[in-house]
């Protein structure tokens, strides 16, 4: 998780003074008894209300409480504004706890075009085959499926990356930008027989 607090910190930082209001804004929105800290019950009510609940998850909401008092203050929700905007709001399929380290992804699953849900799990249920998947599935970790979607992004023809890169600029955020590009330079189905997560 502390991989995920720096982040989110550095995410902040750059962040435009307009965007650091809306975070603010975000923030005192989740307050609702206005004592500077976020309750469980604010949390689950603020993001239902706002039809979030793929973060209401209760290992997120332990995860983001780095001090353990129950709440969330506004360097802990500064985590919770990144983790929204960068849609790292993943869960094990295996344990179901909160992903907030490396974990492995389904790359059919991940490239399938036709499908917004993905197959992630954590290292300890894949090292430990605590998951239920189909039998076929390749399983890679989030740091080398990313770096096997930029090359495979590369080979497209340079006019498509350019076309891409340009009608999406203003609308990717954070790790979002390989998933959203993979999708539209070459078809699901061919990306992932091109990436075999091969490491060694």
């Amino acid at each position: 998780m502390e991989q995920i607090r720096r982040a989110a910190v550095a995410y902040y930082e750059h962040l435009p003074a307009r965007n650091k209001k809306l975070a603010w804004k975000t923030f005192k929105a989740m307050d609702k008894n206005g004592d500077g800290q976020i309750s469980l019950l604010e949390y689950v009510n603020y993001l239902k209300k706002n039809k979030a609940t793929d973060i209401i998850h209760p290992s997120i909401f332990t995860a983001l409480d780095k001090d353990g008092n129950g709440s969330l203050d506004f360097e802990e929700a500064i985590v919770l504004y990144y983790i929204m905007k960068s849609g790292r709001a993943l869960i094990c399929k295996g344990c179901d706890s909160f992903l907030a380290g490396a974990y492995f992804s389904c790359s059919q699953c991940f490239f399938n075009g036709d499908s917004d849900s993905t197959y992630e799990i954590c290292c300890a249920c894949y090292g430990g085959k605590n998951y239920t998947h189909h039998g076929d599935a390749i399983f890679c970790d989030n740091y080398t499926l990313l770096r096997q979607s930029r090359s495979v992004i590369q080979q497209a023809p340079i006019k498509k990356r350019r076309k891409v890169l340009k009608s999406h600029k203003k609308t990717l955020l954070v790790a979002e930008i390989t998933v959203g590009l993979a999708g539209l330079t070459v078809g699901a189905a061919d990306l992932a027989s091109k990436c075999n997560c091969s490491i060694m």
